[in-house]
C-alpha cells in the first residue's frame, strides 16, 4: 500500500504541467483575424459615405450613400466600370481555365511517364516557381511586341496560361491520386493513352486541378502590373487598372475616390462567390482519402 502510494507521488511528480496555452492561441488568432478583416470592414463601411463624409467624419461609422454611390459608378462612362468586370472575368476566368489544364496535362505527363530530359525540365519549372513575376513583365511585353499582339485581349491571356506553379501542384496531385495500378488495368483494356488522361486521370485529379483553377484566378484577378504593361486601351482594362486610373482623377474630382471605394468593394465579391462554390470539390476529396484511410 505505501509502495503505491509512494510510486503515485513520484508519477505526479515527474508528469509536467499543461500550460493554459489554449486561451492565448484562441487570442492570438482572434488578434490575427481582426488585423485582416479591419481593411475590409474599412471599405465595407466606407463604401457606404459620399465624399463629404469619407474625410470629415469617423470612417468606422456607417452612412447611407451605398446606393448613391453604386448608381454613380454604373453610370461612370456609359458603365465602363462593368466593362472592366467583364474583361477581369473574361482573363481570370480564360486564363485559369486553361491554364488548370495544360497545367493538369503537364503534371501527369511529369508525374508519370519516364523521358529523356524530365528532371532537366522540372528543376527548371521549380526555377520558374521561384522567380517573381513581375520581372517577367517587361520581357513579356517585348516578345508580345514582335508579334503585334500588345494592346489585345491576348497579351494579358497568354503570359496568364503557364503557371510553373499549377504544374508543380499537379505534378504533385497526379502522382499521389492516379494510382499506377488503375493506368496499367486501362491499358490493358485497349484505352489509348489520351482515352486514359481524359477519362481516368483527369476525373481523378479534379480537386487538385480545381485548386490550380482558383488560385491562378485569383492570381490573374488581382494583377495589376502585366495589364498596365500590356494595354493602352481604357475598354479593355481589367478591374485592377480601371480602378487605378479612376483613382488618379482623385485629385482633379475628389467625388471620384467613392467610387473607387465602391468598386473595390464590389470587385471582392466574385472572388467569395468562386471560393464557396468551388469548395465541396474539397470536401469530397478529404471524405474520400478518409474512407480510404
Amino acid at each position: 500500500m505505501t509502495t503505491l502510494t509512494l510510486d503515485a507521488v513520484r508519477t505526479h511528480k515527474a508528469t509536467p504541467r499543461r500550460r493554459p496555452i489554449g486561451g492565448m492561441s484562441t487570442a492570438i488568432l482572434l488578434l490575427g483575424a481582426f488585423y485582416m478583416l479591419l481593411p475590409v470592414l474599412w471599405v465595407v463601411i466606407a463604401s457606404t459615405k459620399n465624399t463629404g463624409e469619407l474625410f470629415n467624419t469617423s470612417t468606422l461609422v456607417p452612412s447611407g450613400s451605398l446606393w448613391s454611390n453604386l448608381t454613380r459608378l454604373s453610370s461612370y462612362r456609359d458603365g465602363l466600370y462593368w466593362k472592366w468586370m467583364a474583361n477581369t472575368a473574361l482573363y481570370a476566368g480564360g486564363g485559369a481555365l486553361l491554364s488548370a489544364m495544360l497545367s493538369g496535362l503537364s503534371g501527369y505527363t511529369l508525374a508519370k511517364f519516364q523521358f529523356r530530359g524530365k528532371n532537366l525540365i522540372f528543376n527548371a519549372m521549380l526555377a520558374g516557381v521561384l522567380m517573381p513575376q513581375i520581372m517577367l513583365a517587361i520581357p513579356q511585353y517585348l516578345l508580345l511586341s514582335k508579334v503585334g499582339l500588345t494592346g489585345t485581349y491576348w497579351s494579358v491571356l497568354l503570359p496568364s496560361i503557364i503557371s510553373p506553379y499549377g504544374i508543380y501542384l499537379a505534378r504533385i496531385y497526379a502522382a499521389a491520386a492516379v494510382s499506377d495500378s488503375v493506368i496499367e488495368a486501362a491499358r490493358i483494356d485497349g484505352a489509348s493513352e489520351l482515352q486514359i488522361v481524359r477519362r481516368v486521370a483527369m476525373p481523378m485529379m479534379a480537386p487538385g486541378l480545381v485548386t490550380v483553377f482558383l488560385f491562378q484566378f485569383v492570381a490573374i484577378w488581382n494583377n495589376f502590373l502585366l495589364p498596365f504593361i500590356m494595354l493602352g486601351d481604357d475598354q479593355k482594362y481589367p478591374v485592377t487598372v480601371g480602378l487605378y486610373t479612376m483613382l488618379l482623377q482623385g485629385a482633379n474630382q475628389p467625388a471620384q475616390y467613392s467610387l473607387v471605394i465602391t468598386g473595390s468593394l464590389l470587385s471582392v465579391f466574385p472572388l467569395i462567390a468562386l471560393f464557396l462554390s468551388l469548395q465541396r470539390y474539397w470536401r469530397v476529396d478529404l471524405s474520400s482519402g478518409a474512407v480510404k484511410g
